[in-house]
């Protein structure tokens, strides 16, 4: 399997992913205050929402990639 081939699987993975699920999360620590030797840290939950557009052509151009990606010229 060549590497264009694996690179549409993963996209057409990853677009559906996007689909299914809309989104992930993930924790941040931040340094709210630092005053000598005691710190306050913060945790902070962000979320990224993945446009629907954006899982649909991850699978339309990984689809296109499994079909043209390993014709020769």
């Amino acid at each position: 399997m060549n590497s264009t081939k694996m690179i549409g699987i993963i996209l057409i993975v990853a677009g559906t992913l996007g689909l299914l699920y809309g989104g992930f999360s993930y924790t941040k620590d931040t340094t709210a205050v630092k005053l000598g030797p005691i710190e306050l840290s913060v945790k902070e939950k962000e979320t990224v929402n993945v446009p629907v557009w954006a899982g649909i052509g991850a699978i339309v151009v990984g689809g296109l990639l499994l079909l043209l990606g390993g014709k020769k010229n």
